[in-house]
């Protein structure tokens, strides 16, 4: 494997129990914002210097994969830490229900086609995790999945999706991709106050759906699917960070900062030119000084 997970103090170590309940929602005390906006972006900088070498580079990609419960900030989070990458070396995708074509293939076939190619970062808005998050609270949502055989228990088949996940993204590592996971972890306090916003100002409602309100009265079972999900996938080639939502500079800074410091590990130098190239540019060099000197 190319790289492991960022030391960092919201890392969910592998194998940890991780107890969502003590998971922080709010930013360390002490910090400034205007200090936390500085730092992204000094580290969306260095992204973005980076993007560069990994494209012209052309061994790994980059998959930076963001879970949240509605009204955490993942759209602005994921605008904020691409502002100044190279849009043509970025693939962003939103996974919502998914379609019937989607339900006709396994659960993660229709994120597994949205891979990001070598060269190249790729952001997902929710993924693969929906299917041992979201429908582990709506256990009914699988009667439309036409499974082609039932464990023994809802447990196992949780269990058996996590094993599956662990696999397949042990799999992409080992082809170069680089994965790294955010659980952006907002408090409901906080996330009804962002509902409230969004139902006062009529230049956002369109933000608000009557349904996000909804799964917010799902919010134990939400965290012990998120629990169990972190504790299971968490893996040296895989790490998941809980991020604190509250404060929006401060988990933004936090992903870049997570985001640079896991690339900084990548050997991406400069392609090396063949003899034959090199040549051909000592050749150009020589016509375009002496065009300059007309």
């Amino acid at each position: 494997m190319s790289f492991r997970a960022a030391p960092h103090p919201l890392l969910v170590p592998p194998g940890d129990p991780f107890p969502i309940a003590t998971a922080a929602t709010r930013s360390p005390s002490g910090g400034k914002s205007k200090d936390w906006k500085d730092k992204l972006e000094s580290e969306r900088k260095k992204l973005g210097d980076f993007q560069h070498k990994l494209y012209a580079h052309n061994r790994y990609a980059v998959l930076v994969i963001f879970q949240a419960l509605d009204a955490a900030g993942k759209d602005g989070t994921i605008r904020a830490i691409l502002t100044g990458v190279n849009p043509m070396g970025c693939q962003v995708f939103a996974y919502k229900a998914p379609s019937s074509e989607e339900l006709d293939h396994d659960f993660m076939w229709r994120c597994y086609r949205n891979l990001p190619e070598r060269g190249r970062i790729g952001v997902w808005n929710r993924s693969h995790y929906e299917e041992v998050i979201v429908v582990r609270v709506h256990p009914n949502y699988l009667d439309g999945q036409r499974l082609p055989r039932k464990p023994a228990s809802l447990e196992q088949l949780w269990q058996e999706r996590f094993e599956s996940i662990n696999a397949m993204e042990q799999h992409w590592a080992r082809n170069g991709l680089v994965v790294l996971k955010f659980f952006l972890n907002v408090s409901q306090k906080e996330q009804h106050e962002r509902f409230f916003d969004r139902v006062s100002d009529p230049d956002v409602h369109w933000k608000f759906n009557a349904g996000d309100l909804d799964e917010s009265r799902h919010w134990t079972d939400y965290q012990t699917a998120y629990q169990a999900a972190l504790r299971a996938t968490s893996k040296p080639w895989a790490p998941w960070y809980t991020i604190p939502a509250d404060a929006k500079p401060y988990m933004r800074r936090a992903v870049a900062e997570i985001v640079v410091d896991t690339l900084k590990q990548l050997d991406v130098p400069p392609p090396q030119l063949s003899d034959k190239d090199r040549l051909a540019l000592e050749k150009a060099k020589v016509e375009l000084a002496a065009a300059a000197k007309k």
